[in-house]
């Protein structure tokens, strides 16, 4: 291509050859696919974090060694000291207390409802004296599910009348 007078003055000007004018810009746009790339892999690690378990403890949790230092014959306030405060305490007969030590785990995965995995209640017996009589470990496994009230209270529009039950042939 030939230039004119003032590409030879001026080393700066460039005259554009005929192939850049004439040749439409066709490579595909490197940032745009590496942006899209990394909007797909941040959208996987979020799904795939949203699927991972959430395990919430609840309740007292023994240190181990704690549990083999507990003794018959000890005392409500070193039981207190060793363990520290119980979770509820119970009163039997009105003359000997219990101290319950309750934990729970349970296990939720998205928007699922929580399970519970794991329970562990303490439950430690006192004489009249205020001294451990006995005292055990018990489970999950060991539980009983409770229904407080599985009556049902009666809606109203539930129930038909006398006059509705006779003529409720004819509606």
């Amino acid at each position: 291509m030939k230039r004119g007078p003032a590409a030879d003055h001026c080393p700066a000007f460039h005259a554009p050859d005929v192939q850049d004018i004439d040749t439409p810009a066709r490579q595909p746009d490197a940032n745009r696919r590496r942006l899209l790339a990394g909007g797909a892999v941040l959208a996987a690690t979020m799904l795939l974090a949203a699927c991972q378990p959430t395990v919430l403890h609840h309740g007292y949790l023994p240190r181990k060694g704690d549990l083999e230092q507990l003794r018959e014959g000890m005392s409500k306030t070193e039981v207190e000291a060793l363990l520290g405060s119980p979770s509820t305490t119970a009163t039997i007969d009105s003359v000997n207390d219990s101290y319950y030590y309750i934990s729970s785990t349970t296990r939720q995965t998205a928007f699922l409802r929580p399970q519970e995995v794991d329970r562990r209640v303490l439950a430690i017996r006192f004489d009249r004296n205020g001294l451990v009589k006995s005292f055990a470990l018990y489970g999950l496994e060991d539980g009983q599910v409770v229904n407080i009230n599985d009556r049902e209270t009666p809606a109203a529009g539930k129930e038909l009348g006398i006059l509705q039950s006779l003529f409720s042939r004819y509606m």
